[in-house]
């Protein structure tokens, strides 16, 4: 109750500062899906505040895809179609699929999977070739527990086995890629919640489902004039072809963008980001890397300036994410900063800590996980530093967020 009169103060501010709107013509556009707790009126003071109800149109909305407005991952799902029906590309040499790939990796991808001459890899019929690329995407080790990866790079702005997956693609085209996409959405919706298959050793989810509360409240933001955007670190193709049928569309989704070549295929190579130029991997929207590519594409904030929080102005309304990868740019949320639990310290930690009275949590909407036993370590080891080491979450003000317990489950 204590929250709701603070978010209900707050927005009858911004209702006062807005323009008048007419009566008569005012669209007041209501969620109607349930939530957990008061997050349903707390989002509506979001939308009646920055929307069409006001008088104002335009404001920003973001929200990450996988598992935030989707039960599972919807690049994972894209992956598993294609290695069950051969549709990657054998590379000619494994070690150039990846920057920092290592000779471990390469020597057992290459031992599973061989290399050569152009064409598909036979993975349907080889699942130690199905294991291994599994492994180093899930895992970002080989299948003997190496490490698959090797070498520096900012921990903030990417992840190699995120980077990799649309480098695995090399020398198919978007459109190719799409098509995949569309066959695995067609799939994973018609498999029955909670299924699984076996890809290699591995046991992955067969299933994907679009949330119904984050349809409703994507339409509603819609309805209200918001402008919506995805922003995810998967391939962009792909995340497309699920965003289409919430009303996104692709000129409002942002993920991994690779280079074309001069044929128009995907190469091992990504678009850059607040200055960072194209490259193998450097800068994907990957935490800090989604704020810079939020703030490059949707308000043309140019060279290293991107990477830095912007005004108010310059700043979505509402931002929602559910991992550590969407703590940067859910933080950066003028009006509500909505969380997804599943139990991702870094984000959690910022959300408990609630240090400006706008975040919201939520269970996972369907097959919630259960409560965290013991508290997150907020104080010694929740925030991933741009090296891969791991310290103390601070405040604006440098003050140490304390260990937060685990309450919406």
């Amino acid at each position: 109750m204590r929250h709701l009169l603070a978010w209900t103060l707050a927005a009858a501010a911004v209702l006062a500062a807005a323009p008048a709107a007419n009566p008569a013509t005012r669209q007041c556009p209501r969620l109607t899906a349930r939530w957990y707790g008061d997050n349903r009126a707390r989002l509506q003071q979001v939308v009646d505040a920055h929307g069409s109800c006001s008088g104002r149109s335009g404001a920003v909305a973001v929200f990450d895809w996988d598992n935030t407005v989707t039960k599972n991952d919807v690049t994972d799902a894209t992956l598993s179609w294609a290695l069950r029906h051969d549709r990657l590309p054998r590379p000619a040499r494994w070690k150039d699929t990846s920057a920092w790939l290592t000779d471990t990796a390469d020597r057992a991808l290459t031992e599973a999977c061989g290399t050569g001459t152009p064409g598909p890899l036979r993975t349907s019929t080889r699942p130690r070739c199905t294991d291994e690329i599994v492994e180093i995407r899930e895992n970002g080790t080989t299948t003997s527990g190496a490490p698959a990866f090797a070498g520096r790079w900012n921990h903030r702005r990417t992840v190699p086995q995120y980077a990799w997956v649309p480098q695995l693609f090399a020398g198919r085209t978007p459109a190719e890629l799409a098509s995949y996409a569309r066959a695995a959405r067609r799939e994973a919706l018609a498999a029955p919640l909670g299924a699984t298959r076996t890809l290699g050793t591995h046991t992955v989810p067969a299933a994907v489902r679009y949330y119904d509360q984050q349809v409703d409240l994507i339409r509603t933001l819609r309805r209200a004039g918001f402008r919506v955007y995805v922003v995810s670190a998967g391939a962009e193709p792909v995340t497309e072809v699920w965003s289409r049928a919430v009303g996104v569309d692709a000129a409002h989704t942002i993920a991994i963008r690779s280079v074309l070549d001069r044929r128009g295929r995907i190469t091992v190579r990504n678009e850059g980001c607040g200055g960072v130029p194209a490259d193998r991997g450097a800068v994907i929207p990957y935490i800090d890397g989604k704020r810079c590519w939020i703030d490059q594409v949707i308000y043309g904030v140019r060279g290293a300036r991107a990477w830095e929080r912007q005004p108010a102005r310059l700043r979505p309304a509402l931002a929602a994410g559910d991992a550590d990868t969407d703590v940067t740019f859910v933080g950066d949320a003028t009006g509500a900063h909505l969380v997804i639990n599943r139990n991702k310290p870094e984000l959690m930690c910022r959300a408990y800590d609630d240090a400006d009275g706008r975040w919201l949590v939520n269970p996972m909407f369907l097959a919630p996980l259960p409560r965290r036993t013991v508290p997150y370590p907020c104080s010694t080891t929740a925030r991933t530093a741009p090296d891969g080491g791991h310290g103390p979450l601070r405040r604006p003000d440098g003050t140490v967020v304390p260990d937060q317990a685990d309450s919406v489950h």
